[in-house]
C-alpha cells in the first residue's frame, strides 16, 4: 500500500510540475501586441474612391471553417473541440469562398480566419479566401498561442485573426488593441481582441474613408465588451471630428438597440449572454446597419437544428455609419448555416458630399 501511494505522490507531484511549467512557458511566450501597430497592406487595390460614390461591404465570421452546421461547440453548450478532419474544413472554406463570391461585394471585414491552427488542421485559410476575392489584404492577429491546453482533445495550437480585402488604394493599416477582462493566467490563452483599421483616401480631398473590422469579446462577464464598445465609440467620434467617413463592422457579439429583442428571444443565458450596442452611444446622426429579418448568428449547443425549439438565433454582425454615410441597403445573407456559424451581411452605401 505505502509503495501505491509512494507512486500515485510520485504522479501526481510530475503532472504538478509540467502543468507549473506549461503555465511557465505559455506566460513568457504570451502574444503582448503593441497598442498600436502597422500592418501590412499586401497587394494593391487599384480602384480610386471620392466622395459622391456609392460602394458595398460584406462582414461574415467565419468560424475558421470548423463551425458548420452538423457540428457544436464546447463553449456554447455542445461537445465538439474541433471537427474530425482536414476535409471537413476544406469543404467548408469552399463553400464559404462560394458564399462570398456570391455576395459580391466590393469591400469584405471577415473574422475568425486561421493562419495556421490545429484547430483547423493547419489550412492557409486567408490565401485560400483571396484567391476567390479581389483587393489587397491586411492581417491582423487576435488570437495567438502556441499551446490552448483545454479542454480535452485539446485546441492545442492557434493562429488567428480578422481580414480585410479591400479593392481601394489604400494609405495604411493600423491594428489597434482593445482592452480585455481577462486576468492572468486566463490571459495567457485568451483571445488580444483588436480593432483592424484602415484608411482609404478620397481622390480630390484631404479627407479619408476610415474602415474598421472588429470582432469583440464573447465569452467573458460582459465587462470586456463594454471597455471596448467605448474605445470604438471614442476612435470613431475622433475620426469623425476631422471630418472623415467611417465604417466600422464585424461580430459585435452584442445584439442592437435598433432590431426588436422579441424576434429572436435569449432562451439561455448560461453559455453565452450578448450584450446590447446602443446607437445613441455613438452621437447624433450615427447608423446601425443590420438587417434582422434573418438571424447572422446561431448559438452552437447542438448541430444545427432550424425546427428545434432550442436552437438560438442572434443578430449579433452588422455595421455602424458615420453620419456622413448614407444606409442605400442592407441584407443579410442566408447561408442556412451550412459552413459557418454565421451569415453574411451586406450594405451598399454612399459617401455624402
Amino acid at each position: 500500500m505505502k509503495t501505491i501511494l509512494k507512486i500515485l505522490g510520485s504522479l501526481f507531484g510530475l503532472i504538478l510540475i509540467a502543468a507549473v511549467a506549461l503555465v511557465a512557458w505559455l506566460s513568457l511566450r504570451e502574444f503582448r501586441p503593441e497598442a498600436e501597430e502597422f500592418v501590412e497592406i499586401k497587394g494593391s487595390g487599384n480602384s480610386l474612391l471620392q466622395a459622391g460614390d456609392s460602394l458595398s461591404l460584406v462582414t461574415c465570421n467565419i468560424g475558421y471553417g470548423g463551425l458548420d452546421a452538423e457540428h457544436d461547440f464546447f463553449m456554447d453548450g455542445g461537445t465538439d473541440v474541433r471537427v474530425e478532419s482536414k476535409e471537413i474544413i476544406e469543404r467548408n472554406m469552399k463553400g464559404i469562398r462560394e458564399l462570398l463570391e456570391e455576395a459580391d461585394g466590393d469591400i469584405y471585414f471577415l473574422q475568425e480566419v486561421d493562419i495556421d491552427s490545429k484547430r483547423s488542421y493547419g489550412v492557409q485559410e486567408a490565401e485560400y479566401l483571396l484567391e476567390g476575392l479581389e483587393g489587397s489584404a491586411v492581417f491582423a492577429a487576435n488570437f495567438l498561442c502556441d499551446y490552448v491546453p483545454y479542454p480535452f482533445p485539446t485546441i492545442g495550437r492557434v493562429h488567428s485573426g480578422i481580414l480585410t480585402v479591400n479593392p481601394y488604394q489604400a494609405e495604411s493599416a493600423v491594428r489597434i488593441a482593445l482592452p480585455t477582462s481577462f486576468s492572468w493566467p486566463m490571459r495567457v490563452c485568451q483571445l488580444k481582441r483588436c480593432l483592424l483599421v484602415e484608411r482609404v483616401p478620397l481622390e480630390g480631398s484631404d479627407k479619408e474613408l476610415v474602415l474598421v473590422n472588429l470582432h469583440l469579446d464573447a465569452y467573458d462577464d460582459g465587462t470586456g465588451r463594454e471597455m471596448q464598445t467605448k474605445q470604438l465609440v471614442e476612435f470613431l467620434n475622433a475620426e469623425y471630428e476631422k471630418g472623415n467617413y467611417c465604417i466600422a463592422g464585424g461580430d459585435f457579439n452584442q445584439t442592437f438597440s435598433n432590431v426588436d429583442p422579441s424576434l429572436y428571444p435569449v432562451q439561455d443565458r448560461e453559455n453565452f449572454s450578448p450584450g446590447l450596442v446602443e446607437a445613441s452611444d455613438f452621437g447624433e446622426g450615427w447608423q446601425l446597419a443590420n438587417d434582422p429579418s434573418t438571424p447572422t448568428c446561431r448559438l452552437l449547443n447542438q448541430p444545427y437544428h432550424p425546427e428545434d425549439p432550442k436552437t438560438q438565433y442572434y443578430v449579433l454582425d452588422g455595421f455602424l455609419l458615420s453620419p456622413n454615410v448614407t444606409l442605400n441597403e442592407v441584407q443579410t445573407i442566408d447561408g442556412e448555416f451550412r459552413y459557418t456559424d454565421h451569415n453574411p451581411v451586406k450594405i451598399t452605401v454612399t459617401l455624402e458630399k
